[in-house]
């Protein structure tokens, strides 16, 4: 990828969001010239799947995975993902390692060939009080656990757009959808975002931290971070969960200076 042109970023959303939580990053890096490709993972912001049909990560990702085959090697991108896309980071990763010039994890969760996504999970939990009013349906939930969540106003307010602006929590209560648990209980499912050192491992990766971060707290990014040590970390202050919402224009900056160094 030539530095004195545009780079080409693919920004991936987190659990029950879509792409359109990209739009205020997504504005300001076409401003600068740079291609920006956005994602609706499957039963996501306009795709047509509904959260009872996404039973595997394979899925789920889908739509990611086949963005990415479609990408020319010569067309190196950016890879961004925000909190459960970065499960879609490092799986494209595993697959796709010479089509990506860096992995960007915006608060994110972050696997590794020794760090999983169950033991990532089981973890986070420990430290999440609750799901406070987010609805949660048990239908045919496998040994009786629930088989979706819907991020609730509440839980919204207070643990993940606390420091975002109000219109943007509104627009997140409006387009919120709710999020597969299925494949997190699904042993199938699982093995098929196992990473590898000989794959995963080509990529470079930086890992941007939240430091107002309630949902995903600081610990548990710094914990990830210091179980697989990325190539770089960078600290975005002041920010919430929703990174791309609390600071954009910060965000902005940091994935330019990162494709600058990166491509």
């Amino acid at each position: 990828m030539d530095k004195t042109t545009g780079k080409h970023f693919v920004l991936v959303h987190g659990a029950c969001h879509g792409a359109w939580c990209w739009y205020k990053v997504a504005t300001l890096l076409r401003s600068k010239g740079h291609k920006v490709t956005i994602l609706d993972l499957a039963a996501s912001g306009v795709n047509e799947k509904q959260a009872q049909d996404v039973h595997s990560f394979s899925v789920f990702l889908e739509p990611l995975m086949e963005f990415m085959d479609s990408v020319a090697e010569e067309d190196k991108v950016v890879l961004v993902g925000h909190s459960m896309g970065g499960v879609g980071l490092s799986v494209a990763m595993e697959r796709f390692p010479q089509k990506i010039a860096v992995a960007v994890f915006a608060t994110a969760y972050m696997l590794s060939p020794d760090l999983d996504l169950v033991t990532i999970s089981s973890e986070v939990e420990k430290k999440r009080e609750s799901f406070m009013d987010s609805q949660l349906s048990f239908d045919k939930g496998l040994d009786g656990g629930p088989t979706s969540v819907l991020f609730g106003p509440k839980l919204m307010e207070s643990k993940m757009y606390q420091l975002s602006p109000p219109e943007d929590l509104t627009l997140a209560t409006m387009l919120v959808r709710p999020y597969s648990l299925n494949p997190h209980t699904d042993a199938k499912s699982l093995d098929e975002i196992r990473v590898t050192k000989e794959r995963f491992g080509l990529v470079p990766r930086v890992y941007v931290v939240a430091d107002q971060d309630i949902l995903l707290l600081e610990e548990m990014q710094r914990w990830m971070i210091e179980s697989n040590p990325p190539e770089e970390v960078k600290v975005i202050k002041g920010s919430d969960h929703m990174i791309m919402f609390s600071k954009p224009r910060e965000l902005f900056v940091c994935l330019e200076e990162i494709s600058q160094q990166y491509c």
